[in-house]
């Protein structure tokens, strides 16, 4: 304890001391009672003074006690003073010692030459929700919007899908897109997989991309895939970090093999943090049923759930319906972590952005950006097999400043999973 603050208790006891003393004094001086009784001078009489004074004297010594104690305690911060520190060795529900965080690296300053894309016509196939969906759909718009700042992207088509059309109507927005001239066309999500399949030997002399689906075999599509259960796994981390209960919640849109990879490596990242940690884990809708990726009321509703049952973070991979959870943990006074762009700063959920602690990044609009590149250049050879936190394709965010302290516990479990050390699932261990 500092030399100040050590003086500071002692005059506080001291002053403890005083109130008890001089009515005691005064007692023995006047032949009054502390409390104003009369004291007989009789030996019966001294005597229950002399017991009065003894019990005054303990009384005094215990609040002495308890000031200098308590006064210490919060000097040296106590031992369960914050549930938030990053070292990894505090707060009730953190049973595990996190990998050591690496050492700062060095950044570059080198860059390559401009590349100039000012004659490409770039189509782009949204998936449900489109441009404005706050996720997914907004991480590939920032990707082209991006391009178009840096090399000089002018004409950009594009098209949203509807949550319930088929699959006809799919290939009639890529078969359109493509006979416009758009060139390269970039199918924005997994359920494009099968008209890209359909569409693409169809026009040998255009470049499609699809992002999250690698099943497409033709020699003019280009797979952009990403390691979201990697991220997913910061995510789990972050969340038993900042958990006050001990109980976090998954929220997945729809059921599918792609959104098991982010609730996968959640469970598994939460799991490595914590032995004990409880998990509340939901979709909102099955496979096949698309509206879970636009529907915030049922994300609202099945959020809300989690956080009735005693969860205090709940982490979503469900697109536009992440509003609705959002809005639950506002409700709540909980905390949601959002997926895909940095969730913090979208204006279309700017009026909870309080509650969003961090946000699973997956660099969609790098890969986009990237991949818009490499056309330009005619060097799709360059671009990663897999988007992963190696090379940054996911990853988390750090806007609002609420992981701030837990950083380097992050960046410890990032770096061994990009060496090998620690093996995310990509299928749910529940």
């Amino acid at each position: 304890m500092p030399l100040r603050k050590q003086t500071f208790r002692l005059r506080a006891v001291a002053y403890a001391w005083r109130f008890v003393y001089r009515p005691v004094r005064f007692a023995r001086q006047s032949g009054d009672a502390p409390d104003g009784h009369e004291v007989r001078r009789t030996t019966a009489g001294r005597e229950k003074t002399v017991r009065r004074t003894r019990a005054a004297m303990l009384t005094a010594t215990a609040m002495a006690g308890v000031l200098a104690l308590a006064g210490c305690a919060k000097d040296s911060g106590g031992a369960n003073s914050s549930n938030n520190n990053a070292s990894g060795n505090t707060g009730s529900c953190v049973t595990s010692q996190a990998p050591a965080a690496p050492a700062a690296a060095t950044s570059s300053s080198t860059s390559g030459a401009k590349v100039d894309a000012s004659s490409l016509r770039i189509g782009l196939a949204y998936d449900i929700g489109g441009r404005g969906d706050a996720s997914f759909n907004d991480a590939a718009a920032a990707g082209v919007d991006k391009a178009k700042t840096d090399m000089g992207v002018k004409d950009v088509q594009e098209s949203t899908a509807s949550p319930t059309e088929d699959e006809a109507a799919k290939e009639q927005r890529l078969s359109q897109l493509a006979t416009g001239g758009y060139n390269p066309v970039v199918a924005v999500g997994f359920a494009y997989a099968e008209a890209v399949g359909a569409v693409a030997p169809k026009f040998p002399n255009t470049k499609f991309a699809i992002i999250d689906d690698d099943s497409v075999t033709s020699p003019n599509v280009t797979p952009l895939v990403f390691a979201e259960e990697q991220g997913s796994f910061l995510a789990g981390v972050a969340a038993v970090y900042k958990s006050k209960n001990c109980h976090i919640g998954f929220i997945g849109g729809v059921n599918t093999p792609l959104i098991q990879k982010f609730e996968a490596g959640y469970l598994a990242g939460a799991k490595a943090a914590s032995s004990k940690v409880q998990i509340e884990d939901q979709y909102l809708t099955p496979a096949g049923d698309n509206t879970g990726f636009q529907d915030p009321t049922k994300g609202n509703a099945k959020a809300a759930a989690e956080f009735a049952a005693g969860a205090d973070v709940v982490y979503h991979a469900a697109g536009a319906s992440g509003k609705g959870v959002f809005q639950a943990a506002k409700a709540a006074n909980g905390l949601a972590i959002g997926v895909d762009s940095d969730q913090y700063n979208q204006k279309t959920v700017a009026e909870y952005h309080d509650v969003i602690m961090t946000s699973m990044l997956k660099r969609v609009d790098v890969a986009v950006y990237d991949y818009i590149q490499a056309v330009a250049t005619n060097n799709l050879g360059s671009l990663p097999k897999r988007f992963d936190l190696k090379v940054d394709g996911v990853g988390y965010a750090t806007s609002g400043g609420k992981v701030d302290d837990i950083v380097p516990v992050l960046q410890g479990y990032k770096q061994a999973i990009i060496a090998g050390q620690i093996t995310v699932p990509t299928t749910p261990a529940k």
